[in-house]
């Protein structure tokens, strides 16, 4: 493993993805990575992905990752949690990677909508922007919906404003209502990148 001391989770991130692509498992990074490429960079100790496959396949990747040194964890969310199943990988300094599986409302075609991130010498899939203020304004926190703002605000490519639209439908009508919020905030700020066809 990369790693060498506490503060590099994006490090044991760059190892798993190692393991993912051996495994044939699409992934899109997710969390505050995520942020920092769509918006605004912010500290994190953890580095977050979710994954393509099933719950189901878990346990065979978790034991790709063991094989590999990794030290794992596999939790199952219960009836209410939005998210399926987490898989959690640490290293030997408590650095962290959180594999999500499952997140209710999120659309399976984000994986083909990633942007790919050259990081260490390697190149990254992150989720892309629609997907990712999609994401954020499910959340709800004041730190996602700062996020989702930040990325909107700085859109350095013109915005799927319909696409969106349908990717925060999918969460729900809460997420949909607090998308419909923040764009009416911003709309003067949006005006020039977004593209309503």
């Amino acid at each position: 493993m990369r790693t060498r001391s506490s503060g590099e989770s994006a490090l044991l991130l760059l190892d798993a993805v190692q393991i993912l692509r051996a495994d044939h498992v699409d992934y899109a990074i997710v969390g505050a990575m995520a942020a920092s490429v769509h918006g605004v960079i912010r500290a994190s100790r953890d580095a977050d992905a979710l994954l393509s496959i099933s719950a189901p396949a878990l346990p065979k990747l978790e034991r790709s990752f063991r094989a590999a040194g990794f030290r794992t964890e596999l939790r199952h969310g219960d009836a209410d949690d939005p998210i399926t199943a987490v898989l959690a990988l640490h290293d030997e300094f408590e650095n962290r990677v959180d594999l999500l599986v499952g997140i209710r409302g999120f659309d399976p075609a984000a994986f083909s909508r990633t942007i790919e991130v050259p990081f260490e010498g390697e190149s990254l899939q992150f989720v892309g922007l629609e997907d990712f203020v999609a994401m954020k304004v499910f959340a709800g926190g004041p730190q996602d919906l700062a996020d989702a703002r930040n990325a909107l605000e700085a859109a350095q490519e013109p915005l799927d404003l319909a696409l969106l639209g349908q990717l925060a439908k999918r969460y729900g009508p809460e997420a949909a209502r607090s998308l419909d919020e923040l764009v009416h905030e911003l709309r003067g700020n949006l005006d020039s990148g977004l593209d309503r066809d």
